[in-house]
């Protein structure tokens, strides 16, 4: 009989997940997540397999609480340019406070993978998804309600929310200050 886990499999993905975020998949080794996780190599290989296994439960674990709250923050009831401009400024703020300007996980992937890593690549592709069809219906929300011109259309406006959150995830790893980032959220307001 073999000895029983001395760690929970759940938190060892919340901490790789941490690990992956703030060093990528290729600058992550896996003495790195032995470390982090607290457990020797042995248990680390007979609970997830491989290092890129754990890399993509870490990656589902991401998609499942940021995404999610994203989404959460989008759909809040009141007006949607508020709702939108809030959304925005907390990611900006997130980013900016976070001491090791990691990004966005799904983003940094999306840099790194994407192209040669086929199951990295459908994971974030399906989040990038989930992300821009909560911003289309964010939009018809808004021009249903009157805020948004009723011509505009809403994929497209939608892609370009979407492809602005990236653009601001990535800007805020370098950025000085806010400065810059909320010019980009206040453009993007006007122009709905």
């Amino acid at each position: 009989m073999g000895r029983p886990r001395q760690f929970d499999p759940d938190v060892a993905v919340e901490q790789a997940m941490e690990v992956f975020w703030r060093k990528g998949y290729a600058g992550t080794s896996p003495q790195d997540l032995v470390d982090a996780l607290g457990i020797g190599k042995g248990s680390l290989y007979n609970t997830f397999g491989s290092k890129h296994a754990l890399f993509e439960k870490a990656l589902r674990r991401y998609r499942d609480s940021q995404a999610v709250a994203l989404v959460e923050m989008l759909e809040q009831p009141g007006p949607v340019k508020v709702r939108l401009r809030r959304t925005l400024e907390f990611l900006v703020e997130m980013d900016l406070a976070d001491p090791d300007r990691r990004g966005c996980m799904a983003v940094n992937a999306a840099a790194e993978l994407a192209g040669t890593d086929e199951t990295a690549t459908e994971l974030v592709q399906r989040m990038l998804d989930r992300t821009e069809d909560a911003f289309r219906a964010l939009i018809e929300e808004g021009q249903r309600s009157g805020e948004i011109a009723p011509e505009r259309d809403p994929a497209a406006l939608g892609s370009l929310l979407l492809n602005t959150v990236v653009g601001l995830r990535l800007t805020a790893r370098v950025a000085e200050g806010p400065e810059r980032l909320t010019r980009v959220i206040d453009a993007v307001i006007e122009s709905l």
